[in-house]
């Protein structure tokens, strides 16, 4: 099992683009400790990634080739619509 610095991953959810923000820091501050360690793998992946490569994915625009990244994006998706009908 890997650890991850928290501080560092929340960091590097505030991106140069402030939709992002608004995508990723609400997802890791609510969804992150209930994810499995395989997903947060993955999340600590998709932040390596450049910030117009993530935003084409979050919104659609483009599928990842990796069908771990279209995991991941789905859960970000599909809590970004749950969060944001509050």
């Amino acid at each position: 099992m890997m650890h991850y610095n928290k501080g560092y991953i929340n960091w590097a959810c505030r991106r140069g683009m402030l939709e992002l923000d608004l995508i990723l820091l609400p997802f890791f501050k609510y969804k992150y400790d209930a994810l499995i360690e395989e997903d947060k793998k993955l999340f600590f992946s998709l932040l390596q990634k450049e910030d117009i490569i993530l935003f084409k994915w979050i919104i659609n625009y483009v599928e990842p080739d990796n069908i771990n990244y279209k995991h991941i994006i789905q859960l970000i998706q599909q809590f970004n619509q749950k969060y944001n009908d509050k």
